[in-house]
């Protein structure tokens, strides 16, 4: 700024050589261009009113909220004290309604054949030892006649080794002879036990087997019965159809007990692990035929392992069903809840906000005068969540209303 100064001094100073009047009026010129050089150098530029405004308002006031009471009664909201209490948190899981396999029967045949009566349908409750169905089976047949043969050649030899011994003792036979038939009687005893036991592995028990050696009668009819009362959940065979060993007929289940099956993510095994520590505490089950019923159930067994393809482990839950309202394949959620902790700073959980990654509530200072503080929020339970910081007891937070507060606070400033 000198540089040019003197510049457009000296050009003045030489247009001026001939007139003194102008030198006089150069000289005036180059100071006051001096004089406004050094003051634009120190001072600084002086903010426009609206700025000023703008910066005293972000600094001070932009987490305060003023509302009317038209307004605050309008827009529903309440406050209320915060305060400490009893809390305890929950997670939610997944879930299939099961039969409980250890009052499930799956019914197949032990003996292949084919269908000649059946005597329950599907959805049937059924008594311990009632009939199910009727099957003809020739491999039965054969099986009773093997055994009748066995027992007559064990008969024979039984006869023959006690004439043998007779004679051994008269001299008349030498003890090859004798070792000879004991021996034979020997090898068809196990033959008729092999084949007692084969009739029992087709189905036949003691009271059967005694009835085919009294009357020498082959039956070749199979009953099946049911194993204990329940209800008929699967029926797989019609009649005339002939069926193999491996042929599932009837699944017969008592429902008045079942399972709950969920899988537990990996980050929650070990809450669910700790919840579920104390023997019989009882589990929330939610169905979504029955929206406004809660089932209760115990934990009967916890994952070991983790599914390798979902990560997930496995609880196994049982309730009752006395009611019969749970039916198998129902979809659940269970709640999972862990053990109460006493004295935790909570507030409303509808009166945490967020924006972005920060967590705040709107504390009333005076009545028409909210704050907006960021506090630091631990485990929720849908109804409270816990304060970590930002908050002590008894300030008097907005429970419900907090959103219309929200959107006068973000709302853009003029």
């Amino acid at each position: 700024m000198v540089i040019y100064s003197h510049r457009y001094a000296t050009r003045c100073e030489s247009y001026a050589r001939p007139r003194g009047h102008l030198r006089a009026m150069c000289s005036i010129f180059f100071g006051l261009l001096l004089v406004a050089s050094f003051t634009g150098c120190d001072r600084a530029p002086t903010p426009a009113p609206a700025e000023e405004n703008k910066t005293k308002h972000s600094a001070g006031e932009a987490r305060l909220v003023r509302l009317p009471s038209d307004e605050i009664t309008r827009s529903g909201v309440t406050v209320e004290p915060v305060g400490r209490t009893t809390f305890r948190t929950y997670r939610t899981f997944p879930g299939v309604v099961r039969p409980n396999e250890n009052a499930l029967a799956n019914i197949t045949t032990l003996v292949r054949g084919r269908v000649a009566e059946v005597h329950a349908d599907l959805g049937q409750m059924v008594k311990a030892n009632q009939l199910l169905v009727v099957l003809h089976s020739g491999d039965l047949g054969l099986a009773q006649s093997a055994y009748l043969k066995a027992r007559a050649r064990r008969h024979v030899a039984v006869q023959a080794y006690e004439r043998a011994q007779f004679l051994y003792q008269e001299k008349v036979i030498g003890q090859a002879e004798a070792q000879r038939r004991e021996g034979e009687m020997i090898g068809i005893r196990a033959e008729t036990q092999e084949a007692r036991e084969g009739l029992r592995l087709l189905g036949m028990g003691d009271k059967e087997i005694g009835i085919l050696e009294r009357t020498q009668t082959i039956r070749s009819q199979v009953s099946i019965v049911a194993p204990f009362a329940g209800r008929v959940i699967t029926r797989d065979l019609t009649k005339g159809e002939l069926v193999e060993t491996t042929h599932k007929l009837f699944a017969v289940a008592d429902l008045s007990t079942v399972w709950v099956v969920a899988n537990v993510s990996e980050k929650d095994v070990s809450y669910v692990q700790r919840a579920t520590a104390v023997a019989n505490q009882p589990v929330e089950v939610f169905v979504t035929a029955y929206p406004d019923e809660v089932f209760q159930g115990t934990v009967s067994y916890v994952g070991d392992v983790l599914d390798p393809a979902t990560r997930t482990m496995q609880v196994r839950l049982i309730l009752d069903n006395s009611k019969g309202h749970l039916k198998p394949e129902m979809f659940a959620t269970i709640r999972v809840s862990s053990e109460p902790v006493a004295d935790v700073l909570v507030v409303p959980e509808a009166a945490v906000q967020h924006d972005r990654d920060r967590s705040f509530v709107f504390v009333q200072k005076e009545p028409g005068i909210f704050e907006a503080r960021t506090i630091k929020v631990g485990e929720k339970n849908g109804v409270f969540a816990e304060v970590l910081e930002g908050l002590r007891e008894g300030e008097v937070v907005v429970k419900e209303g907090a959103f219309t507060l929200k959107s006068e606070l973000l709302k853009p400033k003029d």
